[in-house]
């Protein structure tokens, strides 16, 4: 009898977890339900209030929409703020990351820019985007060599990619890497006849 109790109580308990998990999603549905209507208008403050309406710091999902509907009403350090929160809770993601990214670009934080590209490779070694931006971050400071290491990653994958054949390329011949450079920008002429870049590198070449 007594073990019948505990599963009856066990059961219930469930039961009753199982309610409110489902009302809690219920409710977090409808709110950005709304949030989404007001985004589409354009009206961010608004989408922004609905979700804070029932804020949870502990909320990812919240916490990253919050994010970036900040990002859109330009609210660059609140959005900020939210990625960071984002972050914080799933380390391991790598949307959260990337959405930092375009309120710090806003704000032209480029050092921690750099870093959250740096974290998703650590993350997520090739990826296309995180190593095409650090490796233009790099190049616009005059590291040649070492953004040349990020753009060949992509040009192993992506053979056929012109924006990263056209970096690589440039990073190579700044690089005094004149022989690569010359291959990589006639590479760049097959992707893109008469391209004005690669013909500009071409006669920088002896």
């Amino acid at each position: 009898m007594e073990t019948i109790k505990r599963n009856t109580i066990a059961v219930l308990l469930v039961l009753i977890g199982f309610n409110a998990f489902s009302q809690s999603t219920d409710a977090l549905q409808r709110i950005f339900s709304k949030s989404y209507e007001a985004e589409n208008a354009k009206n961010y403050a608004i989408a922004i209030s609905e979700l804070k309406s029932d804020y949870d710091p502990a909320n990812y999902v919240i916490n990253i929409r919050l994010g970036w509907l900040n990002y859109l009403a330009k609210q660059y350090t609140e959005s900020i703020s939210f990625y960071e929160k984002s972050i914080a809770l799933k380390p391991y993601a790598i949307e959260a990351r990337f959405g930092c990214v375009k309120p710090l670009s806003a704000i032209e934080d480029w050092e921690k820019v750099k870093k959250q590209y740096v974290e998703i490779l650590t993350i997520d070694p090739q990826n296309t985007v995180a190593n095409y931006w650090l490796g233009v971050i790099i190049y616009n400071r005059k590291d040649f060599n070492e953004a040349a290491k990020h753009f060949e990653k992509i040009v192993n994958l992506y053979p056929l990619d012109y924006d990263s054949v056209i970096m690589l390329a440039w990073s190579k011949l700044y690089g005094s890497k004149p022989a690569e450079a010359k291959v990589l920008f006639q590479q760049a002429l097959i992707i893109r006849p008469a391209d004005s870049s690669a013909l500009a590198g071409l006669k920088l070449i002896p």
